[in-house]
């Protein structure tokens, strides 16, 4: 089957995690959007009443919205989500991050997500200066624990977790370079993860392709020198 991946188009946005796990699948899919503009995706969103955002993935006559759910739907169909009570764990982290993630979107947009960062400079930096200093080592923290002795989060080998991670350590990285090298020795476990999931053959092509869109200021992940800091 190709699934048909919705999501707005110049931005990796929340629809990464789901590219990413596409990609490292091995899945054929067409990312829809970046074929066919937005004005597509609003259409086609027209029709799915049931999807309150993008991204969502279309499978058939299957529709399915929200990150940790398109993941979740994903593994059932091809593995790499956990087996039996494992499924539970890997879904849990998922969620935990997409925890991170909104946090990371609302310190460029603390006071109006409709507003322009511009309007609210002075918010976020009150925002990010908390989120620098207590939230990322506090979410990494946890990470750097839950690893398992395999070098992977759940299990012996890696799941959609593992690559959800990746992506949110990139993002971060990107975000905030000087915060995020400052603490990098006090996570080894999770950097030594995000290189293992860079060097899976499907990923580190896909992060050499077209396909993969670079991190920018348009989308949740935004590198303004003004936020970032030790």
């Amino acid at each position: 089957m190709t699934y048909d991946l919705w999501y707005w188009s110049p931005i990796q946005g929340r629809g990464e995690f789901v590219r990413l796990f596409l990609e490292a699948l091995g899945q054929t899919y067409r990312d829809r959007t970046r074929e066919d503009g937005d004005d597509a995706l609003m259409a086609d969103m027209d029709r799915h009443r049931q999807v309150y955002a993008p991204p969502y993935l279309v499978a058939g006559d299957t529709v399915v919205s929200q990150v940790a759910t398109i993941l979740l739907f994903l593994a059932d169909r091809h593995g790499r989500g956990g087996a039996g009570d494992a499924r539970y764990a890997v879904q849990q982290i998922q969620l935990t991050i997409a925890d991170v993630v909104a946090e990371a979107h609302d310190v460029h947009h603390p006071v109006g997500v409709g507003d322009y960062y511009e309007d609210q400079k002075a918010e976020a930096a009150r925002a990010a200066a908390q989120f620098r200093t207590d939230r990322i080592p506090a979410y990494l923290d946890h990470f750097e624990g839950a690893i398992s002795p395999s070098g992977w989060l759940v299990g012996e080998g890696w799941t959609y977790a593992d690559l959800s991670l990746f992506q949110l350590v990139e993002g971060l990285r990107y975000a905030f370079p000087t915060r995020m090298a400052a603490i990098a020795d006090d996570h080894p476990n999770v950097g030594r993860l995000v290189a293992r999931v860079r060097d899976l053959p499907e990923i580190a092509a896909y992060l050499q392709s077209a396909r993969r869109i670079p991190f920018n200021e348009d989308g949740i992940f935004r590198h303004y020198p003004e936020l970032d800091g030790a």
